[in-house]
This record gives structure tokens, sequence and C-alpha cells, in this order.
């Protein structure tokens, strides 16, 4: 008898387990992001007492720099190879990530070198131009591990992809501790993320050694094919970096140095937040991106528990905002730090609208849509623009937070109503904004109750959850995914 050959491997992303396995890898991105966050957090203080403010000062300069190239070269490769690897097999697959590749190396090898470049038409000296040297080596071997792990964020396989950025922050934390141990100059910190990066690149590597290949391709017909594809989408990121953060420089113009500081410690807070929607949220989209291509109902379908999850995490972070507004500045600030509160609870909201928006731009990028993507984008930068010019000389700090606050939520109307007029399936859920609304309303009410701030920040989030359950606003499919219990249809 023949014997019959094996079974070719499930496409986890047609199975019906993708939903529950996508959850679940967002919940642990988000985790491992917040655990990355407090691994870093921790070595500041070592650092500052170590080096002293002034070379502090030097060393977050050009690591600012570096991470700014970071940005501005990715232009949307990562999210479009994350989409095309999801709908595209064999020889594609390899061709699609060998120009990935190519075009990441070329791209962040350039700019590094104009980085570099910088640093020497505007005077640094010796040790700044040699740091902004390591930390372009570092970024260029970041850039490469991100684009590898590429094929680990398509196949949901997001605990590896969590793993490895742990294990390049772990050991970064390690090193820098080492050095402050052995009493070191400011030269090496700048190295310390090369071997970090290394490492992290070597894990995502074997990991994807059957799925991936490593050598780069340098053809111009294929690079100007994803990048014709992605140009519009890559504008649009730029055009969302500049929105949300051009208000800081308008009050650095219009204001005082007082009102820019105050503005400056929530937005600061901010700046780290925002990337949690977009990890956890993006941990479904190779999910929408399959359904795009295969099931307009799926993809309907999805599309609206992404956003009922969208309403209800926006929701959670707004009540922990706004009730723990005064503790949280207060350990940023001290007391000095207090009219800082008003500007964080106004700008609170925007974490919904963030949510939201982000949810609703996965959808969009799963369609191609990138032009729509880069339109409600200039919306946002027009409205933050014209109100922070209009509202910050005579409301300072506030005024600047209502400005952005705005333009975060007119970013989210616009990708909403895009969406909806692209995908006429869509039939979002008015119960659960419902639901959510009075949720956050039962956890703001205890702001009337005289308790410590721990005590509220505890508080009102168990009142917003427990309104939620009350009124059976969670999806069926988060609480199933996340207690690992059989999928409901």
């Amino acid at each position: 008898m023949t014997a019959q050959p094996p079974d070719p491997p499930r496409d986890v992303l047609d199975t019906t387990e993708a939903g529950a396995t996508a959850i679940r890898g967002g919940a642990v991105r988000g985790l491992g992001y917040a655990f990355g966050l407090l691994l870093s957090a921790a070595t500041v203080p070592l650092v500052v007492r170590h080096l002293g403010l002034e070379d502090f000062g030097r060393f977050v300069l050009v690591s600012a720099l570096i991470t700014l190239v970071g940005g501005l070269t990715d232009v949307g490769l990562q999210a479009v190879g994350i989409r095309e690897f999801s709908t595209r097999a064999g020889a594609e697959r390899d061709r699609l990530m060998r120009n990935l590749l190519g075009v990441r190396l070329a791209l962040t090898g350039g700019g590094v070198l104009l980085a570099l470049a910088f640093t020497v038409i505007a005077g640094y000296d010796r040790t700044l131009v040699l740091g902004a040297a390591l930390a372009g080596v570092a970024l260029l071997i970041q850039s490469v591990q991100s684009l590898l792990a590429v094929p680990l964020a398509a196949e949901l396989r997001l605990g590896w992809v969590t793993i490895a950025e742990l294990l390049r922050q772990t050991l970064t934390v390690v090193l820098t501790v080492a050095l402050v141990v052995a009493g070191s100059e400011l030269l090496p910190f700048f190295a310390v993320a090369i071997p970090a990066a290394l490492a992290a690149a070597v894990l995502t590597a074997v990991l994807v050694r059957d799925v991936a290949p490593f050598r780069p391709a340098f053809q111009a017909r294929e690079w100007w094919v994803l990048l014709r594809d992605t140009l519009a989408f890559a504008i649009a990121i730029a055009v969302n970096i500049a929105y949300f953060r051009i208000a800081i420089v308008i009050m650095s113009l219009l204001t005082t140095e007082l009102e820019t500081g105050y503005f400056a410690a929530s937005f600061r807070l901010l700046e780290v937040i925002l990337p949690i929607p977009s990890l956890v949220i993006g941990a479904v989209f190779p999910i929408l991106a399959r359904a795009a291509r295969d099931d307009p109902t799926r993809l309907a379908y999805a599309t609206r528990r992404v956003l009922d999850v969208a309403l209800i995490a926006g929701g959670g972070l707004v009540v922990l905002l706004e009730v723990g507004a005064p503790l949280i500045i207060e350990v940023l600030a001290g007391d000095a730090g207090s009219p800082a509160v008003d500007v964080l609870r106004i700008q609170a909201p925007a974490l919904l609208a963030t949510a939201l928006a982000t949810a609703g731009g996965f959808a969009l990028l799963s369609l191609r849509r990138h032009r729509e993507i880069l339109l409600a984008n200039l919306v946002a930068l027009a409205i933050s623009v014209s109100l922070t010019l209009a509202l910050v000389p005579g409301l300072g700090a506030e005024g600047a937070a209502i400005a952005t606050t705005s333009a975060e939520w007119a970013l989210a109307v616009a990708v909403l109503v895009l969406l909806a007029r692209i995908m006429h399936q869509l039939d979002l859920s008015l119960r659960t904004a419902g639901a959510v609304a009075l949720g956050i309303a039962a956890g703001l009410a205890v702001l009337a109750i005289p308790a410590p701030d721990a005590v509220r920040i505890v508080l009102a989030p168990a009142l917003y959850l427990g309104v939620l359950v009350v009124l059976r606003s969670i999806p069926p499919e988060l609480t199933d995914a996340l207690l690992r219990r059989e999928a409901r249809a």
C-alpha cells in the first residue's frame, strides 16, 4: 500500500482558534511592554546619579536622535510586512521577506549615516559622534530583528515576539547596571544596545529559520512596488508622529517654560501609554488581513469585535488616568507639578480615541486603504495645529491639552466614518458604547468619595468592570480566550 503523504500543516489564521490565540497574544504583548517599561525605569535613577545630569542629557540627546531615525525609516514596512506575509505563500513570501530586508537595511543604514553627518556638522564632540555610531549599529541590528519577527507576528506566535523583546530589554538593563558598578564613562553606555539587539536577533532568527530567508534582496523593481504601495501609509505615519507632538513645540514658542513643563509632564506619560493599544490590538491584524483577502463577512465581524474591545480597554485607561492623575503627577513631578493634574485629566479621554483609531486603522490597512488613513491623520494634524495656536496663548498647558485631545478624537471619528463608508457590512455596537459610558461614569464617581488616591485607583476600575459585567457587555470571545475555554460559535 502506498503511504499517504502527510497533511500540510494548518495555517492558524484559517482556524477557529485564531481569535483566541490573537487575544491571548495581545494580552501577553501588553504585559510584556509594561514589564519592559518597569525594567527600563529602574535603571534611570542609577544612570542619572552615575553620569550626572550633564552627561545623562548628552546620552538622551544622541539616543533620541537615533530613535527618530528608526521611526522615520520604518515607513510602515513592519505593518505592511505582516499584512503581506499573512496573505501570501511559498515563493512569494520568500521574495517579500528578502526585499523587505533589503529595503530596511538600505533605509535604516542611510538614515544612520545622515544622523552621523548631522552630529559632525552640528559640532558634537568625539564621544557623542562615536556614541551615535554605536547606537546606529544597534538600531540597524534591531531593525533587522524586528523585520525577521514578521513571520512570528503573522503566525500569531506573539509569545515569542514578546520574549525576544524582553530579552533585549533585560540584557540592556543588566549591562547598564554592570557599567554603573564598574564606574564606566559615557561612551560604553551607547554600546550596551548592540549585544542586547544581537541576542534578540539570534533568537528570532532561530525561531523563523524555516519560514524566512536571511539573505536580503536588492531588486529595484520589487522595492518600488513595496514603497509605492506604502507611500501614503508612510506619510500617514509621519503625520501621526508629528501632530501629537507638535503642540509642545508650539507651546515653547507661545507660552512660558513653566506652562510648557506642566504640559510636558502629562505628555510624557501619555507618550509611554499610547503604544499599548497598537501592541494589543495589533495582535489581531493578521486575522484582519487574511479575512480582507478571503471573507468580507468574517472581516466585518472581526472588526466589530476589535472595536468593542478597543472601547472597553480605552474606557478603562480613561478611568485609571482620571482617578489616578493626582498620584501619578505627584510621583513624576512632586508638589510643584500639581497644576499638571488638570492637564492630564483633560488628555485622558484621548486614550479612548487612540484605541478606536488604532482598531479602525488596522481594518483600513488590511483593506489597503492607505489614502484614507493619510486623510484621517491630516484632519488630526490640521485640528491639532489650529487649536494649539488658538488656545495656548490664553489657556497655556490646558489649551494644548484640549487641542491634542480634540485632534485625537478627530482622528478616531474620521477613521470610523471612512471605515463605515467602505465596509458596508460593519455594524457598530451602540450597546457596548453605552455600557462603556455608564462604566466610566461609575468609575469616576469614586472622585466624590473621601478616600486616599491609592484606594480610589483600585476601586474605580473595579466599578468600571463591574458595570460591564452586569450589563453583559464584555465580548464572550474575550473571556473565553483569556480563561482558555472552548471558543463559542
